[in-house]
């Protein structure tokens, strides 16, 4: 069975940091390029960073360039992301998902995990 599965959410003040995994199962992952998404309350699914089968070209959404960095182990069969100086406006529902291209449009996107909370507040 073909699945993702985001683990390493938490409950962390501004300007801390968290790291994100996403574990593939049932599938070799890096035949794919990883994204990462997330989902506020009452907000639309957000495109957050993805990267491609080798690791070499990585995306970002603008809000968090320069604080995230999406990373893979091909070997591990796990892509990473590291959140530092965190915000609140970063709390929501943060999801993987694998696409066969490097575009970071959710339409592209499949094999969806459960996602994982991160809240960020004081």
């Amino acid at each position: 069975q073909v699945q993702l599965a985001e683990s390493g959410g938490g409950l962390v003040q501004p300007g801390n940091s968290l790291r994100l995994s996403c574990a593939a199962s049932g599938f070799t992952l890096g035949y794919d390029t990883i994204g990462w998404f997330r989902q506020a309350p009452g907000k639309e699914r957000e495109g957050v960073a993805c990267i491609n089968t080798s690791g070499g070209r990585t995306y970002y959404a603008d809000s968090v360039k320069g604080r995230f960095t999406i990373s893979r182990d091909n070997v591990k069969n796990t892509v990473y992301l590291q959140m530092n100086s965190l915000k609140p406006e970063d709390t929501a529902v943060y999801y993987c998902a694998r696409s066969p291209v490097p575009i970071l449009v959710a339409r592209f996107f499949s094999a969806w995990g459960q996602g994982t909370q991160v809240t960020v507040s004081s």
